[in-house]
């Protein structure tokens, strides 16, 4: 063996908390992330259920206690192009992307996102907040360090006359190194669902019609509306809302009958947060079957409706339309509890929020070829044994962590991370020793 290190593909917070545990007990951890900053989705979230803590509260620390710990090693902006050797002994080609900023020099005061003239649309806002052609990712992104968007840049030249520190770079080349490392933890995460497929939905048609994570960087305080509901359309508050659960998830017919594990409950998240923020404003819930599976699920469900007079109708609608009025019209038949009667029933909204699912990274599936690992039938990755072990592949040295495994909640993906690191450890360990893990 060349080393003890190990690489951990993917700064979510199943990676996170993958690398803080292998780095608490010694070894050095080399960090991959191919965005700017770490921190995945959930820095997206404005609050996590069932607590409603917040999302950012929870997870600055971890973010804080991988760019100090000792034994990690973080590289940004980098993805794994090549991988070699064979168990407990690899060679990770890693392909690190120009930033044009010089990390060593930059401090991250955002002069240069103040003077550049380009807005483009900001990822981190999920589309409806815009960011400059120069931009930090977010104001707690860590490393915290500007990045230069070479493909929106005009060259005006702002940027470099504001900087002090003389920290942009004209020109930048892809570099191109190699890890030793004793074993790989892959927790490359998901994709939210692209409804711009169901035309039914009119989602990117109406621009009322929104995603669950677009709604999430609205109730954010630090998203592109100070935290304020707001319609796309005109800029005003909506006075009726109407939540369609299961959008991408267990349709059978485009091959993605599998539950996403988290819409019930972020839904009943975001209800809530509605009604406790603007109680005068009518929310409707549309839903198949609840799924509250976690400890306290259930009961956090039924507080939303309970607590806050959130509506939540049995039935899947067909489609989202528009009247002569201009009003969008949705249409439900409703199924009315432990009875056959069904009910027509017709609603006007001002505001629609399509509860998107979870499907795996394009990323997951170029990695599982190249390290030859198998995915299961919807494309995540598949353990060895998914009920002994989880988190063991069927090549030794190479782990699975968080929701690149299957869909799942922020808690169950900590308890993955830990899972895999501890995994990693020990076998990694074992075969230091001589010993066959």
């Amino acid at each position: 063996m060349k080393g003890l290190d190990v690489a951990v593909v993917g700064a979510g917070i199943a990676g996170i908390e993958a690398a803080l545990t292998i780095a608490d007990h010694g070894i050095r951890v080399h960090l991959i992330e191919i965005e700017p900053s770490i921190g995945g989705h959930m820095a997206q979230l404005d609050t996590t259920f069932p607590t409603n803590d917040s999302s950012m509260c929870l997870l600055s620390s971890k973010m804080a206690g991988v760019e100090r710990h000792p034994m990690i090693v973080l590289h940004t902006m980098a993805e794994v192009s090549a991988v070699s050797g064979d168990a407990f002994d690899y060679t990770v080609r890693l392909a690190t992307h120009p930033r044009y900023v010089d990390a060593s020099a930059c401090t991250g005061c955002g002069a240069c996102s103040e003077a550049c003239p380009v807005e483009v649309y900001n990822r981190y806002d999920a589309g409806i907040g815009v960011r400059k052609a120069i931009y930090v990712p977010h104001p707690r992104a860590i490393p915290h360090i500007a990045v230069r968007d070479a493909e929106h840049c005009i060259d005006c030249g702002l940027c470099y006359d504001t900087c002090t520190a003389g920290a942009i770079a004209r020109n930048e080349p892809e570099r191109e190194s190699d890890l030793q490392v004793a074993g790989i933890v892959i927790a490359t995460g998901y994709e939210p669902y692209d409804p711009s497929g169901k035309k039914a939905f009119r989602y990117l048609d109406y621009p009322d019609v929104i995603t669950s994570l677009e709604f999430e960087r609205m109730l954010a305080a630090d998203g592109p509306t100070g935290g304020e509901i707001r319609r796309l359309s005109d800029g005003k508050r909506p006075d009726s809302i109407v939540f369609i659960s299961c959008v991408g998830s267990r349709e059978k017919k485009e091959g993605r009958n599998y539950c996403s594990c988290v819409c019930c409950m972020y839904t009943a998240k975001n209800a809530r947060r509605v009604g406790e923020k603007y109680p005068d404003v009518q929310v409707t819930v549309m839903r198949s079957d609840i799924r509250a599976y976690g400890k306290g699920y259930q009961e956090y469900f039924k507080s939303a409706k309970k607590d806050t007079g959130v509506k939540y109708i049995r039935g899947m609608p067909g489609s989202v339309e528009r009247g002569r009025d201009g009003r969008m019209r949705i249409v439900v038949e409703k199924i009315k509890k432990e009875t056959p009667v069904t009910e027509m029933v017709t609603l006007e909204p001002d505001l629609v929020v399509l509860s998107v699912g979870m499907r795996p990274s394009p990323r997951t599936e170029r990695l599982a070829a190249m390290l030859q690992i198998p995915l299961d039938p919807f494309g995540f990755l598949d353990a060895e044994n998914r009920f002994s072990c989880p988190v063991e592949t069927v090549r030794k040295g190479i782990y699975i962590a968080g929701a690149a495994v299957s869909p799942k909640d922020i808690s169950d993906c900590v308890v993955q991370g830990e899972a895999a690191a501890m995994k990693v450890f020990l076998d990694a360990l074992s075969a230091a020793a001589g010993r066959r893990p």
